[in-house]
């Protein structure tokens, strides 16, 4: 056992809060508490640690050969983003914030039990509301972030659920034990373990947050995409994908959702034409990939396709911020040109675009199709492979709209001031990014798939051939390759805006009023207002209503009762009582004069007294007998 595993989470957490309240030297001070969590988490890594605690059931962290790829990831990534942000965020609070969802997310990844993992998810969803919300003069921004919070709070709540039905069924909370529960406690602990993961993750219908998530800065993007908090309901998943295989149902929920997810969002992301809310549904999309694993209990590719996707995705994230600082846009069309201009950004960009493009020899070209080996149901694999050749179109377009020469509408839709410039700090994460988005994928390679499969713990899992690699691979150099070639105005990339045409001439991949719906998340937040948000005001206004006109009526008649019924005591029958009780007492208080009168002081009254009193007890005495 090693006390200091302790200290991977409360250093970060520590020193986030202690720059929120000093303030001074924020940037240097985060960067350097960035890298020592780092050095930490690689050393955890390394040595395979595990500690425990008393605070509420017997609490504990442990790093395994899963949670040890996971601890590198989440702090090197945190790392490069709080490089990437010293340039432009220096305040103590927004240094503060990362940090503490730093340390949130390490506690997340490596605790052993519900308790400390329900802590760490809470802090993570507190810290997501900070951190979208954190220019908080901003309306905007500020609801945008509690829309995200109350929506990943309605699918938390299936974790409070999964701990009482745990606790119900006598099995600890343990992560370990609760694949081994009764049913059909079991069943309810997975349940909610779904939900909670699904909208952690923003899977199927809770997708539509991710959207309100851009409102934060870039690098808050970056790191709630890649490393933190969407990805954290795919780890939980594919640690307890035993839980979900011992249900039976649970996998196949985890798996279609995550399946159709990555097919419907990467739909979504192809009608986008803003660079952020692109990025941000192929985040759903890909994260899709990796709840199809767990479902699939492809434990192997869901992690690897996890980190890639963590490179990946914080590439393109930091890339598109610094493009925002320049150009001060982040729409498509005004980022035309953007990739020569700023060759070095264009170029990671370019790298990462390509990986999440799925083409060869890249990372995700290999995780994708690790995840698509280990699938074994027929539907949610062809739905999937879908969904890849879906990924080819949107990644597709994002790069071929910023290394397409500048024309008269690059500029226009300007979010903020441009600077016209890429501050130096921004460029240092990118090279490395870069590196390990287009490389990481070796590990799904023949050589290296035994010892990546051992160390996450699934040594069973089926090695890549090199037909399932060429049937992804090419037909998204194809695409990728088609979509660059068209000219602008004929596809994708030149679609004018008011059309919301989702098409690559001469084939339509779908009209416009369904391609407005894409454009428009398939409405899921206006569902969401329209099903849940809307009846729950509805039923608050009605119990508000109750408790005022009901509840509080009741209490106040209950009062005027009691003031009536004082008011009635206080005529004739406490008078009359008050009289009694006076006259008693002056009774008492005559009593006390006369027996006051016989006491003189004097000893021979005191005889007299006595003799009388005898000679009195004496007559009585005789006269009894």
């Amino acid at each position: 056992m090693s006390p200091s595993l302790w200290l991977l989470p409360a250093l970060p957490a520590a020193a986030g809060a202690l720059l929120i309240a000093v303030r001074r030297a924020a940037p240097a001070l985060s960067v350097a508490t960035a890298a020592l969590t780092l050095g930490l988490a690689g050393h955890a890594a390394a040595t395979r640690p595990s500690a425990t605690a008393r605070l509420i059931v017997g609490e504990g962290l442990a790093v395994d050969g899963l949670s040890a790829v996971m601890v590198v990831t989440v702090a090197a990534v945190g790392l490069a983003v709080l490089v990437f942000a010293a340039a432009e965020q220096r305040s103590g609070r927004f240094h503060g914030l990362m940090l503490i969802f730093l340390g949130a997310m390490l506690a997340t990844v490596t605790a052993t039990d519900l308790v400390l993992l329900l802590m760490g998810w809470e802090v993570m969803g507190a810290m997501s509301y900070a951190l979208i919300g954190y220019r908080w003069r901003d309306r905007e921004r500020v609801r945008s972030g509690a829309v995200a919070f109350v929506t990943t709070r309605a699918g938390d709540l299936g974790l409070y659920v999964a701990c009482g039905a745990a606790l119900a069924a006598g099995g600890g909370l343990a992560l370990a034990g609760l694949p081994g529960l009764p049913p059909p406690w079991r069943d309810v602990v997975a349940g909610g373990i779904v939900l909670a993961a699904l909208g952690k993750s923003a899977q199927g219908p809770f997708a539509f947050w991710l959207s309100r998530a851009m409102a934060g800065p870039s690098p808050v993007s970056a790191f709630l995409h890649a490393a933190t908090m969407v990805v954290a309901g795919a780890y939980l998943l594919l640690r307890l994908h035993a839980l979900l295989a011992a249900t039976g149902w649970a996998a196949a929920v985890a798996a279609w959702t995550g399946a159709l997810t990555a097919l419907l969002l990467g739909l979504v992301a192809l009608a986008q034409r803003d660079l952020k809310q692109l990025l941000a549904a192929s985040t759903c999309a890909q994260v899709g990939f990796m709840v199809l694993a767990a479902g699939a209990s492809a434990v192997s590719g869901g992690t690897a396709h996890l980190v890639a996707h963590a490179a990946v995705k914080s590439l393109l994230f930091l890339a598109a911020g610094a493009w925002l600082a320049a150009l001060g846009t982040k729409d498509l069309a005004g980022l035309h040109g953007a990739a020569r201009r700023f060759p070095l950004v264009g170029v990671a960009f370019g790298v990462g675009a390509a990986a999440l493009a799925g083409l060869p020899p890249l990372s995700l070209w290999v995780t994708k199709d690790a995840v698509l080996g280990g699938v074994a149901q027929p539907g949610p694999r062809v739905v999937a492979f879908a969904a890849g050749l879906v990924a080819a179109l949107y990644a597709g377009k994002a790069l071929a709209a910023v290394w397409r020469a500048a024309d008269a509408a690059t500029g226009t839709g300007s979010e903020r001031r441009a600077t016209g410039r890429v501050a130096w700090p921004e460029l240092l994460p990118l090279p490395v990014l870069a590196l390990v988005a287009a490389g990481f994928g070796i590990v799904g390679l023949p050589a290296l798939h035994g010892w990546w499969s051992r160390l996450v713990g699934d040594p069973g899992a089926p090695g890549l051939t090199a037909g399932e690699l060429a049937l992804s691979g090419v037909p998204a150099l194809a695409l990728v390759t088609a979509l660059i070639a068209v000219r602008p105005g004929q596809g994708v990339i030149g679609v004018r805006p008011e059309t919301a045409v989702i098409a690559v001439r001469p084939w339509t991949v779908a009209p416009s009023r369904v391609g407005g719906v894409f454009g428009r998340w398939l409405g899921l937040e206006r569902a969401a207002r329209a099903v849940v948000w809307r009846p729950l005001l509805r039923a608050a206004r009605w119990a508000a209503w109750f408790d005022e006109r009901v509840v509080h009526g009741a209490v106040e008649a209950v009062a005027r009762a009691g003031l009536r019924a004082a008011r009635l005591a206080g005529s004739p029958l406490e008078s009359g009582l008050d009289g009694l009780v006076r006259r008693i007492g002056g009774a008492v208080r005559r009593l006390g004069g006369l027996a006051r009168r016989p006491q003189t002081g004097q000893v021979h009254t005191y005889f007299a007294q006595a003799a009388v009193a005898l000679v009195v007890l004496a007559v009585v005495f005789a006269i009894v007998r």
